[in-house]
This record gives structure tokens, C-alpha cells and sequence, in this order.
């Protein structure tokens, strides 16, 4: 009998061969021994003013020395003359489900979205795909570390800061279990007491908390995945990212959790400015999720997006800037960030609301979004301010390592200027 490839089977085939899976061909950047001079250039600390004329050495992983004028005589380092280039701190993007999807239309890449309304044990690092051709765009935009972050139910896991480099999820982990992650439900805009959604997000709370006293009274106790895995939520040691659009949906999740002693993060906070004052008062951040968007109803005006983050400035409270956009679009990060500069921030305030403000809201400011000795040597060489759209990212280190910039975009770039150039 003649075998007969279909149109369908040619697609089937083409998934289970990877196709689909995305399975980058890059190698994860090799330890460096010794110490790395970067010299001749500006460094762009982030946490004090830019050093003109500067260097910044690091060894075994870490920043060692920061400065300006007459460069330190360290024996046996690499020397790499920066040319009048700028140097950063990698950027963050501090809101993504990078490497649990490849595409959307491919559904045997979909791992962002356990079964399950209440999954709190799912771990998103463990899923995490390091062979994905969208880690290799993302970080050619300079984006070195990202918070990863499952959806789909109202309890769907633990979200994971990654380092975007790594050979498995256990090389890319930063932080394994970074935030429980609440979907808060979506509410009218008048609410007369509390909505049934909110009592059994509660309810699963209170039994959790109910058989973590008994387990650790008697020991004997089966193990209870879901509840253990909420545990450094309830007892203080992890926050809670809460999923929150609405003045009135983040309203009613600060006070929620501020009742049960959570510690709170607000993800979107598209309203979050209506209810500044509770932020303040709480010291609650909130993480806006993009500023390309459009506004939440037709009768506020069309910038509102854009100016979020200047207002959330004015009124005092916390915040950093995610992408909104899917893994493929996520190198747009430092695109928002200027938009929001465009529009009120002024450019230190956009360069650390994607580096120092995103690492410290997220548990890792003691390590990274800075240049400062002691510091994770996770950094960037840009042409210029990374803001500005036609700055290129020409090297950078993960953790002292330096990765490969190349991806699926360079190589058919290429690839087609070839074909011209033979032309």
C-alpha cells in the first residue's frame, strides 16, 4: 500500500520532530576563570550616577570592582576595551510565561496552563523548555532574567525567577519558587459583600492553614502536597502575586491578604493609581503589566496607559514595568519603558523601573538590576541608552559568563543579506 502524506500528517509530523517545540541550538555559556576587566567606556550603575571613562571587573561570577579614570592593575585578566560603549545591568522582565510556550498554535508547547483551578504545588521552573528559540531573541534585547509565571486557575502555581542561560530549569533557576500565584476574579463594579469566588479562594486558604497546624501537631499525617506548598506564603517567607486589573479587584485583594497576613504583589494594576493611597499605606507594589495597550474603557482618555506609571510615581507608590506581550514579543520590554518616559518618567526612572525596581519587588535586589560590587555579574555592552530603539546589544555576561546574542532573528538576517549581497 502507497503511503499517503496528508496535509494533516505533514503538520503532526512536523511537532513531534520539534518543529513546534522550539529546540535552539546555542550553546549555554562555559564558567570563566579569572577575572574580566571591562575598561573605556560609560558604566551605568543604575544605582548612582553614570561613570564616564569607567571599568567594572568581576570574578567567579560576581562584580568585584567598579570605577572611573586610571583602570586597577588585576594580574592575568581579561582586558576588553569597550570603545566608547555603555555598560548595564542586564534587564528584567519581571512578568512572563517564557519557556512554557513556543507558540500558540501548538498546543504540545503550551506548559503555562496546569489543570486545575487549584494547582498552588505546580511549579512553573520545572517546565521550563532552556532549548526555546524565544530565550535567544529575548535575550538579544538584553533581557538576562525574567519572572516566569503560570495562569489558567484560581490557585495555578509558583512563579520562578530565571536567568536566561542554562543547559536545564536547575542551571536557569534564580529563584525557584519566587510567588504563589492568586488569579483574583474578575468583579462588577458595584459588589455588595463578599462574591463567592473571593469566599472560596478564602475557604482553600483557611484549609491549608487548618491541616499545616494539624501536620506539624502529629507528624504521622499524610502529605499534603497543595497545602505544603503554600506554607512560605502563610507563614511570611514568599509573597503572593495577585493577578489584579480593577481599582475595585485590587482594593479587595490588598485587604484580603494584608487580613490573612500575606505579603502581596499586585500583577496588571491597570487602576492601580484609584486606589494609591491603600498601596502606600501597605506598601504594596504593584508590577504594570505593559504600557502598549489600550485603555480600559472608551471614555478615559487614550494616553492612560502610557501615563500609569508617572501617576503611580506622583502618589508614591512601588512599581516596576512587565511586557504585556506573549514570550515572541517579550524583547519589547525596554520599548514600554520608554513609552512610559515618553510620557512622564523621566529616563533614570524608566532604566529602574526594568532593572533595580523589577529585581527588588522581586525578591532578588541583593543580587541583581545594579552594578555594585558583590553583585551578580549580569550585564550588558549597548551602543547606547537601551531605551532608545536603534541601541543594539553587542555582548553580554550571565552571571560572569558570556552568552551568545545570536538567534533565529540574527541568523535569518543573515542569511537574506547574503542572498542580496550575492545579488
Amino acid at each position: 500500500m502507497i503511503f499517503q502524506r496528508t496535509p494533516i500528517l505533514v503538520a503532526a509530523v512536523l511537532i513531534s520532530t520539534g518543529f513546534a517545540r522550539g529546540q535552539s541550538r546555542q550553546i549555554p555559556a562555559a564558567p570563566v576563570a579569572g577575572t574580566t576587566l571591562l575598561v573605556g567606556g560609560t558604566i551605568h550603575p543604575v544605582t548612582s550616577p553614570p561613570l564616564d571613562d569607567g571599568w567594572i571587573a568581576f570574578e567567579n561570577g560576581r562584580i568585584t570592582l567598579v570605577g572611573r579614570g586610571d583602570r586597577p592593575v588585576i594580574d592575568n585578566a581579561e582586558v576588553i576595551d569597550l570603545n566608547g560603549r555603555h555598560v548595564y545591568p542586564g534587564l528584567i522582565a519581571a512578568d512572563s510565561i517564557l519557556g512554557l510556550v513556543e507558540t500558540g498554535m501548538a498546543e504540545v508547547t503550551h506548559d503555562h496552563n496546569e489543570q486545575g483551578s487549584y494547582t498552588p504545588e505546580a511549579r512553573a521552573v520545572v517546565a521550563i523548555n532552556p532549548d526555546s528559540d524565544l530565550i535567544p531573541v529575548t535575550r538579544a534585547a538584553g533581557i538576562l532574567t525574567a519572572l516566569t509565571v503560570p495562569d489558567g486557575g484560581k490557585l495555578p502555581g509558583q512563579a520562578a525567577v530565571i536567568r536566561l542561560d542554562g543547559w536545564d530549569w536547575e542551571d536557569m533557576a534564580i529563584v525557584p519558587s519566587a510567588a504563589l500565584v492568586i488569579e483574583w476574579p474578575s468583579l462588577p463594579r458595584t459588589v455588595k459583600g463578599t462574591p463567592k469566588q473571593v469566599t472560596a479562594i478564602d475557604t482553600f486558604f483557611e484549609d491549608a492553614e487548618a491541616w499545616l497546624a494539624a501536620a506539624d501537631a502529629d507528624s504521622s499525617l499524610p502529605r499534603d502536597s497543595r497545602a505544603e506548598a503554600m506554607r512560605a506564603a502563610i507563614e511570611g517567607g514568599q509573597p503572593v502575586l495577585i493577578k489584579a486589573s480593577t481599582a475595585g479587584q485590587i482594593a479587595m485583594a490588598v485587604a484580603w491578604a494584608k487580613q490573612r497576613g500575606l505579603d502581596p504583589i499586585i500583577l496588571g494594576g491597570e487602576e492601580a493609581d484609584e486606589v494609591a493611597t491603600l498601596l502606600v499605606e501597605d506598601d504594596v507594589p504593584v508590577i504594570v503589566r505593559g504600557v502598549h495597550r489600550y485603555p480600559r474603557s472608551r471614555n478615559r482618555d487614550p494616553d492612560e496607559p502610557h501615563t500609569l506609571p508617572s501617576r503611580l510615581r506622583d502618589k508614591g507608590v512601588r512599581f516596576c514595568i512587565a511586557p504585556r506581550d506573549r514570550p515572541a514579543h517579550l524583547r519589547n520590554l525596554p520599548h514600554h519603558a520608554a513609552t512610559a518616559v515618553a510620557n512622564g518618567l523621566t529616563p533614570d526612572e524608566g532604566l529602574r523601573a526594568i532593572t533595580i525596581d523589577a529585581a527588588e519587588i522581586l525578591g532578588v535586589g541583593d543580587r541583581l538590576g545594579s552594578l555594585e560590587p558583590g553583585k551578580a555579574a549580569t550585564l550588558i555592552i549597548t551602543t547606547g541608552d537601551p531605551l532608545q530603539l536603534r541601541t543594539e546589544v553587542e555582548q553580554a555576561w550571565i552571571d560572569g559568563r558570556p552568552v551568545d546574542l545570536t538567534s533565529r532573528h540574527t541568523q535569518l538576517r543573515d542569511k537574506y543579506r547574503q542572498k542580496y549581497a550575492d545579488g
